[in-house]
C-alpha cells in the first residue's frame, strides 16, 4: 500500500479534486490499497483555510484547546467533501478522524508531536474499502483533546502513517511537476530534480522553501521512508527522495 498526501490547492475546487480522484484511482489500480491524507480547502483568505477559521473569533488568541480544535475543522471538511465526491467517482472509501485514526498526540497545543499511531482500525477499515482518508494535522492527546501539529503538519501525519502502516512510500501531490531548481513564479529557467538524497532534499527546506514540512523529511529520513513529489495535474514522473 502507499499514502497520497492532497494538499490544500488539490483540494480547492472541484476540477483540482477530479485530478485527485483520478490519482487515488490509478494507486488503487497498482497499489490495491491507498491511505489518503488531507489538507485544509485552499489557502489564507478561503472560507475553510485553517487561518481563516482561526480567525473566526480573536478569543482564540487565548484559548489553545478550542483553536486547536477549530483548526482541526478545515481537514475534516476536505475530508468529508472528498469521501462524498469518490463515492460518486466509484471509489469505495471511507473517512477516519478523531480517536478513529489512532494518532496520539503530546507536546504543545498547535504545535503537537506524534507520540504512536494505533493503526488497528485503519486496517480493519482496509477489509471493506480501497481507499481511507485520513484528516491530517491533528491528533488527540491521551484526555481526548485535539492536538494540531503545527503549519504543514498534514505532511507530518502522512509519513508517520507510512511508517505505522509500513507503506511502500508517500506521494506529496503539487502545483509543480516535482522538486525543482528554482522557483517557477519567480524563473524561467528552471529544472526538475529526477532524484534526490534525503540530506540533499534537507538542505533545500533550509531557506523559505516549503515543499513539505521539514519535520516530515526529518522523519521519512529516520525512518527510511522514501517520498515521491509529484504534480497534481499531470501524470509525468515527479521526483524521487530515499536512501
Amino acid at each position: 500500500m502507499i499514502v497520497q498526501k492532497f494538499g490544500g490547492i488539490a483540494m480547492q475546487n472541484e476540477e483540482m479534486r477530479n485530478f485527485c480522484m483520478n490519482h487515488i484511482q490509478d494507486g488503487i489500480k497498482q497499489y490495491k490499497k491507498i491511505a489518503v491524507v488531507v489538507s485544509a480547502i485552499g489557502r489564507l483568505g478561503d472560507p475553510y483555510a485553517t487561518d481563516s477559521l482561526i480567525n473566526l473569533s480573536e478569543a482564540f488568541a487565548s484559548d489553545y484547546v478550542a483553536r486547536d480544535l477549530v483548526a482541526s475543522c478545515g481537514e475534516l471538511i476536505a475530508s468529508a467533501v472528498l469521501s462524498a465526491e469518490l463515492h460518486q467517482f466509484g471509489v469505495s472509501n471511507t473517512v477516519l478522524h478523531g480517536k478513529q485514526t489512532g494518532i496520539l498526540t503530546t507536546g504543545n497545543f498547535g504545535d503537537a508531536s506524534i507520540d504512536s499511531i494505533d493503526t488497528s482500525i485503519i486496517l480493519k477499515s482496509f477489509e471493506q474499502v480501497d481507499c481511507v482518508i485520513i484528516p491530517g494535522f491533528q491528533g488527540m492527546d491521551k484526555s481526548g483533546h485535539v492536538m494540531t501539529l503545527g503549519r504543514g503538519g498534514s505532511d507530518l501525519t502522512a509519513v508517520a502513517l507510512a511508517d505505522s502502516l509500513n507503506a511502500s512510500h508517500v506521494e506529496f501531490f503539487k502545483d509543480v511537476p516535482g522538486v525543482l531548481t528554482g522557483d517557477p513564479d519567480f524563473v524561467s529557467d528552471y529544472d526538475k530534480y529526477d532524484f534526490l538524497s534525503f540530506d540533499e532534499f534537507l538542505n533545500l527546506l533550509n531557506g523559505e522553501n516549503t515543499i513539505i514540512q521539514k519535520r516530515a523529511a526529518v522523519l521519512a529520513k529516520e525512518k527510511a521512508i522514501p517520498l515521491y513529489v509529484r504534480g497534481i495535474a499531470s501524470t509525468e514522473t515527479g521526483t524521487w527522495i530515499a536512501t
